[in-house]
């Protein structure tokens, strides 16, 4: 049997940039891309702290070391600037492959603060 678990999940992520005339997306600071195993346009949901939205998007890598978490097209009128949120990344595995979840815990300028 396969079961959905989450994979990965950067937390209490700052919203940086907002964008609504783009086709949509998160751009997510490539560093935080790697230390979370995210790839680029994978599927992730987000959770917005402030206000309770949750909805799904894909994600396009951002510059490296930027701390940039920016929301595109109609998920920007989900969120606004400053808003904290939860993105998270989630894969189908078997009861054999099943690992515990990356946690990755950000501060207010998206810099990793812990690792779980």
């Amino acid at each position: 049997m396969f079961r959905i678990f989450l994979k990965s999940k950067l937390h209490r992520a700052t919203v940086t940039e907002k964008n609504l005339n783009y086709e949509g997306s998160i751009t997510i600071d490539e560093e935080l891309l790697e230390l979370a195993d995210i790839k680029e346009n994978e599927l992730v949901h987000v959770y917005d702290i402030n206000n309770g939205n949750r909805f799904e998007t894909y994600v396009i890598k951002g510059k490296k070391g930027s701390g940039c978490i920016g929301l595109n097209g109609a998920a920007a009128r989900l969120v606004e600037l400053g808003d904290k949120i939860i993105i998270a990344s989630y894969a189908i595995y078997s009861d054999e492959e099943y690992t515990k979840p990356k946690l990755i815990l950000l501060n207010e300028h998206n810099k990793p603060v812990r690792i779980i």
